[in-house]
């Protein structure tokens, strides 16, 4: 007979003594089921002990997580939470440095667990741990165990980090800026000052002080990852945290002191692989750089503005014979605003008074900086494009100034300039730390790809529209490749003419639309099962591998991972915590497991618990695209594992293995595509013969049958 569902079986251990085997009810308090569990071992005083799994970090058993125990669940009896804190701060105190050091060492391992981080806190735990890290009697083993164990009991949100006294970050400041460091300290200190400044104005504008960017530049040059990469973190929530004035100063002088040049060749090209996290903060920091350009794109031109009246005269100096400046001294003023005016149109401008066109933001003066950019540093290329449309008939002369402003709008919203950073987003480009004023670079690319498209396409002004979509079309899929320098970017964009964009559009067009014969289309339907299930079975196959997740808080990336994989016979999914760095684990070493019959739905974005309080901001938008959840019963109440998918095609793999395993359809959008890709292939095999022949749109017509049939052979009849 089965056992009742809010029963499990499980093994309870304690050193010294033989394992039990017990049957947990879930419906009975914790306390009974401890004091049986004590009565067992003869142990009196059972409010002294608690439950821990034994696997993992350890975590404490507590009426509110009882339900994570699952069939075949190993527990072990430890002390209580608050005894085991009470004992540890005692140990802090302990003059012998070895007793301090395995102290911490057991802090630092039960630290994570919230039910031991509560009753540490509450015993003033962290006023402790802050000493022994101000005292800094120790700069090795023992100050890099007191900094963990701190950063870990102020992950858990109890305590906020504004409360941190101005002496005690003065302190990791000190650290930070010291030579000579152990190797673990310094990369926990910058940990530690990363999370001050994200969380508390004040005490930011006090690291921001304390800490020189010349400090920071020195640990980014050192060839140790971790230490790069927290560094990264500092430098990123340091420039966050400062005004768009202070953080362009900020940002000349770090180019200044070659930082670009580094990055790109040390960190971008280094042999060792870029880790997530980094590459995080190299988007966060390529945004911030690409966002000291939203003042000039949020300001219009102001008409009244000598230096900017002088910027566009120069501009139209630059473009049409210095000669004709001089012949125009001679003539009245108002033959020589005609003529102004005149010369302005030729330029593309769609008033007589430039300034009307520029008081459109975005992208405002933005716009007449790529101009000038473009007139100054490349003066041939920008004469020859002006110049060439002047001579072309009205009709087909591509305008310039009109082109450079819809132009910088268009860059300005594929690179997203003025959007907020995302918090888990990577996506940066390596071109845009290759060169100094890579935007206004891009500009002067782009225009010249814009002029070349416009002669491809024969476009007149009634074309304006269509030939910027094309351009779009042209940027974005090459910035899509991720080119890692502007000349790349350069052969790459120009070998992408319109007749190709024209080709990749039919193309996909016809893989969307799929306007086929109907006798295809009837070959596509009968194939579509045999492909479904093929495409069912690489899904499971992708889970029975299993993939790493990070675990992300409400506040800010975390370093944490977990790895899930289903079990090869599909029953079971199997899941733990892993180190960063480390190879993925053995399916029979992960400590957790959820049995595929105990899953009821598959939640997806918002509908997830873990996203669903986090708010609608634009930030959070990428969270909720690679969030699910797999909802159980167990017990009584209804359980919920919740997943961050590390990629949006890793979301689509997992969701759609998840949906088969329940039998759900699997409708992703990566599903569709790789049914579109096999149904393509497998019909384009199926018909390989009948190339070149055309297929009716209706089948030949039946013949009638024929007035008699003495054809047939009676087979009945013997033979003589």
């Amino acid at each position: 007979m089965a056992p009742p569902r809010n029963v499990v079986k499980i093994a309870v251990q304690m050193r010294d003594a033989i394992p039990q085997l017990i049957r947990l009810d879930q419906a009975k308090p914790l306390a009974a089921v401890l004091k049986e569990v004590c009565d067992a071992w003869s142990l009196v005083h059972s409010e002294r002990y608690a439950l821990q799994f034994a696997d993992g970090h350890r975590k404490y058993i507590t009426e509110n997580n009882r339900t994570e125990i699952k069939n075949g669940s190993i527990l072990c009896l430890s002390t209580a939470p608050d005894l085991e804190a009470e004992r540890l701060l005692g140990g802090l105190q302990c003059g012998s440095r070895e007793r301090r050091r395995e102290t911490l060492q057991h802090l630092v391992l039960l630290a994570p667990d919230m039910t031991f981080a509560q009753e540490v806190i509450s015993r003033d735990g962290l006023q402790r741990l802050g000493t022994i890290i101000e005292d800094g009697d120790d700069l090795g083993e023992l100050l890099a165990l007191a900094l963990r164990a701190f950063l870990e009991l102020m992950e858990h949100g109890m305590v906020s980090w504004e409360t941190l006294s101005i002496p005690f970050v003065r302190k990791v400041v000190c650290y930070v800026n010291m030579n000579l460091m152990d190797a673990s300290v310094q990369p926990l200190a910058l940990r530690l000052l990363e999370s001050v400044t994200l969380s508390s104005p004040a005490l930011g504008q006090l690291v921001k002080s304390e800490v020189p960017l010349d400090r920071l530049l020195v640990h980014l040059q050192v060839m140790n990852q971790q230490l790069q990469t927290k560094a990264m973190a500092l430098l990123t929530a340091l420039l966050q945290g400062a005004s768009s004035t202070e953080r362009k100063h900020m940002f000349d002088y770090l180019w200044q002191r070659n930082l670009r040049q580094f990055i790109y060749k040390n960190i971008i090209h280094s042999a060792a692989p870029l880790g997530d996290e980094m590459a995080h903060h190299l988007y966060v920091l390529q945004a911030l750089m690409l966002g000291l350009l939203e003042p000039r794109m949020r300001t219009p031109l102001d008409p009244y503005s000598q230096e900017q009246r002088e910027q566009l005269q120069a501009l139209r100096q630059a473009a049409f014979d210095p000669e004709g400046e001089s012949l125009g001294t001679g003539l009245s003023a108002d033959r020589r605003r005609s003529l102004c005016a005149r010369e302005f149109r030729k330029l593309g401008f769609s008033n007589s008074n430039p300034a009307q066109d520029l008081e459109r933001v975005p992208p405002g003066l933005l716009a007449l900086d790529n101009m000038l950019y473009f007139s100054r540093h490349a003066p041939s290329a920008y004469s020859r494009f002006v110049l060439e449309n002047s001579s072309r008939e009205d009709k087909h002369e591509c305008p310039f100034a009109r082109s450079s402003i819809q132009l910088t709008v268009l860059l300005c919203e594929l690179l997203r300039i003025g959007e907020p950073c995302s918090e888990t987003a990577q996506d940066f480009s390596p071109m845009f730390f290759s060169q100094d004023q890579s935007f206004h670079e891009l500009f002067c690319v782009s225009i010249q790809l814009l002029n070349k498209t416009w002669k491809e396409m024969r476009a007149t002004q009634e074309d304006f529209d269509k030939v910027m979509q094309v351009v779009r079309e042209q940027l974005a899929r090459t910035l899509a490749l991720k080119p890692s320098s502007l000349e790349l970017f350069r052969t790459k964009v120009n070998a992408l003419p319109y007749g190709e964009v024209l080709r990749l559009r039919q193309t996909e067009r016809l893989h969307q639309e799929g306007t086929l014969a109907p006798p295809i289309l009837e070959l596509r339907e009968k194939l579509k099962p045999e492909l479904m299930g093929l495409i069912c079975q690489q899904r499971l196959l992708r889970l029975c591998e299993g993939t790493l997740f990070r675990k992300i808080s409400s506040r800010r990336r975390q370093d944490k991972l977990w790895f899930c994989c289903l079990s090869p016979n599909h029953k079971v999914l199997q899941y733990g915590d892993v180190e960063e760095g480390s190879s993925p684990p053995t399916p029979e070493s992960l400590p957790e497991q959820l049995p595929v019959a105990d899953i009821k739905a598959l939640l997806t974005g918002k509908d997830c618990p873990h996203v669903r309080e986090k708010g609608s901001g634009k930030q959070n938008k990428d969270l909720y695209e690679l969030a699910f959840s797999v909802s159980y019963d167990h017990g009584e109440e209804e359980a919920y594992l919740n997943f961050i998918a590390p990629s949006k095609r890793e979301f689509h793999l997992w969701t759609d293995g998840l949906s088969a395993l329940l039998g759900s359809p699997m409708g992703s959008e990566q599903t569709r595509l790789d049914l579109e890709q096999l149904l393509t292939m497998e019909t384009k095999l199926r018909l390989l013969e009948l190339e070149n022949v055309p297929i009716p749109e209706q089948p030949p017509p039946i013949p009638p049958p024929p007035t008699n049939f003495n054809f047939c052979y009676d087979c009945s009849i013997p033979e003589p």
